[in-house]
């Protein structure tokens, strides 16, 4: 395989990312391109495509239950998302969540139906389709390839999460995501 750069290894190794807990969420777009909005004097202002995904996010909860929208903010070119799952008694995600990972069945991707994976994947898939479908660019790319997760373990640090996501847009002419910045 020369040639090929190796990819990182995202994932926490033998965590069942299906399980109740908090979740926090980075996506950036294609290229990091800002088209999803652009932030003026701190306040973000979302493009037609920022609103498709700041909608496609907020319905996550519609689509999977026991899952929650902690918090979210769309930025020009990523987004930051808290998501929490809950244990759902009687149903699959329950199961899923006290499984073994080895003994849990993956979806057509290999994720987990349920799962941190799974949710941010078909969140991706569904904003980028509707993306391209308003642009007329059905395929293009919207997104990069993976995205970034953190295991929120504290309530300190949910807190402080929180605050960081809800203060993003102020801090965004010295984010390094913001491409003048660079």
């Amino acid at each position: 395989m020369a040639g090929h750069p190796v990819r990182k290894r995202l994932r926490l190794p033998g965590f069942d990312y299906a399980s109740p807990g908090a979740y926090f969420i980075t996506v950036c777009t294609h290229r990091r391109e800002c088209t999803l909005g652009e932030v003026y004097a701190g306040e973000l202002r979302l493009s037609r495509w920022g609103v498709v995904v700041h909608q496609v996010w907020l319905r996550i909860p519609l689509h999977n239950p026991g899952v929650e929208m902690d918090t979210l903010a769309v930025m020009p070119n990523h987004l930051h998302a808290i998501l929490i799952l809950h244990a759902m008694v009687g149903a699959k995600h329950s199961e899923l969540a006290n499984a073994s990972p080895l003994r849990v069945q993956a979806g057509a991707r290999g994720t987990i139906p349920g799962s941190i994976p799974s949710i941010v994947q078909n969140a991706k898939s569904v904003s980028a389709r509707q993306i391209n479908g308003l642009r007329g660019t059905p395929g293009a790319a919207v997104w990069q390839r993976g995205y970034y997760e953190h295991i929120v373990r504290s309530q300190g640090e949910l807190d402080r999460l929180r605050r960081y996501v809800a203060s993003n847009p102020l801090r965004w002419e010295f984010d390094r995501e913001n491409p003048s910045h660079r």
